[in-house]
């Protein structure tokens, strides 16, 4: 059988603020450029079936 850590939450130690935060903005940026190629394609879709304003 394979042993685990068996640490309690209190004795891992926790990452810098500063990698944590990055982290954060890291995903956030990753979400809004996603989301901005989804309605890039979106319009371009819409435009080719003639639907432009």
């Amino acid at each position: 059988m394979a042993t685990t850590d068996k640490r309690s939450e209190a004795e891992v130690p926790a990452s810098p603020m500063w990698k944590r935060v990055g982290w954060l903005v890291l995903i956030w940026a990753g979400s809004v450029l996603a989301l901005g190629g989804v309605s890039y394609l979106l319009r371009l879709f819409m435009k080719a079936a003639g639907m432009s304003s």
